[in-house]
């Protein structure tokens, strides 16, 4: 219904996504999951989903040209063009060898070949309905790519041409300081990285340096890709279809519930508590623009924009936490 109301009583902090001129909502949707690959899902149930996340004053939608090879850019269409709030939507172009992570021998002209940025720009276009985007990013990074290829220049020709308003990078898992460079270059206008009470290695050197140099910082995987919600268990499994039977193969659920139980035990919370201290941990740094958990779901979407408010954690609750920090990596 495009005359939805927004419901009263809810609190959404905006915050400035750098010096990119675009303000988002502290709480954003990260739509990933509607697009497929997190076992079933159902595209009625996404639309309830996005709408109930507009009506709580959620106002930034972070997809990518691949998640669902558009089914995700798609269904936000469909619902952006269905209300009357001014949203922001951001896309992503996948590397044109379709590599994920980029490779550190991988050139910019194989990641990203004359005319790729624009052609998939254009298309994700097509899919949401729209005639401009409000935040284009690169799938992949790698800071050589700056004196690379001839991306910078398609990058300046769409915002000129008013194609897209910003441009970022989406950087490689666990990987904060491949993107130094490019935040010190003044060429990007936001970052999108993991950062999670687990890996908090944004935290030394990326996260000062966005602030430094008036980058925006989208957070992505905020709760593990489900192990900071408090619901793992030793036993946990996931279908076949779920990407995160992968994720969470072998006796890696047994690890995440280890290290949960320590995170409660010291907190002296309930575990149903953990996602939102998990999201408020990474709201509580100044340098973060948004964060964007998953939210297949409208009861998901009314469980996370409890934190849009953007009270931080208290001092010492953080000194806690930083304890907790988890080097490792479950992507391969």
């Amino acid at each position: 219904d495009p005359i939805r109301p927004r419901r009263e009583g809810v609190i959404m902090q905006k915050r400035e996504l750098g010096t990119s001129g675009i303000t988002v909502s502290a709480v954003g949707f990260g739509a990933w999951g509607i697009g497929g690959g997190w076992g079933d899902t159902e595209d009625t149930q996404s639309v309830d989903a996005l709408n109930t996340a507009i009506d709580l004053g959620v106002t930034f939608i972070d997809t990518a040209y691949a998640y669902g090879d558009g089914r995700s850019e798609r269904i936000i269409g469909e619902v952006v063009r269905s209300r009357s709030e001014e949203i922001v939507v951001a896309t992503k172009v996948p590397p044109a060898n379709r590599e994920w992570p980029a490779r550190s021998e991988t050139t910019a002209d194989v990641a990203m070949p004359a005319g790729h940025l624009r052609s998939c720009t254009e298309e994700s276009l097509r899919r949401l309905g729209m005639d401009s985007l409000d935040l284009q990013q690169i799938h992949v990074w790698n800071d050589r790519w700056l004196a690379e290829g001839s991306w910078l220049d398609e990058v300046a020709e769409m915002k000129s041409s008013g194609l897209i308003r910003a441009f970022g990078i989406s950087i490689n898992d666990h990987s904060p300081d491949s993107a130094l460079e490019a935040v010190a270059s003044g060429l990007i206008d936001s970052v999108q990285v993991i950062y999670n009470i687990f890996d908090q290695s944004p935290r030394d050197r990326l996260l000062p340096a966005c602030v430094e140099h008036g980058v925006g910082v989208i957070v992505r995987v905020a709760l593990d890709e489900g192990g900071l919600t408090g619901t793992m268990t030793a036993d946990t499994t996931f279908p076949a279809d779920d990407w995160r039977s992968h994720y969470f193969k072998g006796d890696r659920p047994s690890q995440v519930a280890e290290h949960v139980d320590a995170i409660v035990a010291d907190l002296g919370i309930a575990t149903s508590d953990l996602p939102e201290v998990a999201l408020r941990f990474v709201l509580s740094d100044p340098a973060v623009s948004s964060v964007i958990p998953g939210m297949r779901r409208a009861a998901n979407v009314e469980r996370n924009v409890k934190v849009g408010d953007g009270v931080p954690l208290p001092p010492e609750t953080l000194e806690v936490l930083a304890r907790h920090r988890w080097v490792r990596n479950f992507y391969p």
